[in-house]
């Protein structure tokens, strides 16, 4: 499996581009609207395929280019199946898998950051959204957030894998592109030493955060696959529509 791990600055939001060496059959993670022309000039640099734009959750700090990605490749949406995204190709659950050339991606239900929560495996890495982050995890102080459900999918679906695992997260804000999982069971300040159930759900709730800037805007723009938001930045960019 062949992959670029994007970048865009005012989210710090990490996508990610996978694509079989052989077929050509591609898919991206959490793309970013504003990094659209971006991702489409390397798409078809590459002479990809895309077959599917994933989401790992509905974000709360940017609006996702997945709609336009599929207005250009006609490749399908993907989000998980309690997500509010009536534009949506694809509904994914626990235990599916996301097929492109030779290369599977299994879905792991991981919610507690939102209820929408998703991780995506492969057979040497693991794609985990805000669910673990690199010496951290997503905030559970709003929008469906459960510390406790947050701590179940972290130690049940994400610390039982190999500690060899690679770990590539949604974000990143100290300039660290990838952990492992033996590095976070060891090292995550939230979930290492032991740490119990009730220990993390009082670490998460005495967090004094602010409220996302873009939240609002990010929500309801993301459960449109980010299209209706899209259409300044298309006659701007003069990128997708001919």
């Amino acid at each position: 499996m062949q992959m670029r791990q994007l970048f865009d600055r005012d989210s710090s939001t990490y996508s990610y581009l996978l694509w079989d060496k052989q077929s050509l059959e591609a898919v991206m993670i959490d793309p970013v609207l504003e990094q659209s022309e971006r991702d489409i000039r390397l798409i078809e640099e590459l002479e990809l395929v895309l077959r599917y734009s994933l989401e790992t959750h509905i974000h709360a700090d940017h609006i996702t280019g997945g709609g336009l990605l599929r207005e250009r490749f006609n490749c399908h949406v993907a989000v998980h199946g309690n997500a509010q995204v009536p534009c949506a190709d694809v509904w994914l659950k626990q235990g599916d898998h996301v097929l492109f050339g030779d290369n599977a991606l299994k879905v792991l239900y991981t919610p507690g950051h939102t209820d929408t929560d998703i991780c995506y495996l492969a057979a040497d890495r693991v794609f985990t959204g805000d669910t673990l982050l690199i010496r951290g995890s997503g905030r559970t102080d709003f929008q469906s957030g459960d510390a406790g459900k947050a701590f179940d999918s972290i130690t049940r679906q994400l610390f039982v894998l190999p500690d060899r695992i690679r770990v590539y997260p949604a974000h990143d804000y100290n300039g660290m592109t990838t952990s492992t999982i033996g590095e976070e069971r060891r090292h995550n300040p939230r979930l290492g030493n032991n740490q119990t159930r009730e220990g993390y759900i009082r670490i998460m709730s005495d967090m004094d955060l602010e409220k996302p800037q873009k939240i609002d805007l990010a929500v309801a723009g993301n459960q449109r696959c980010g299209i209706s938001a899209a259409e300044g930045l298309v006659n701007q960019a003069g990128v997708i529509r001919e």
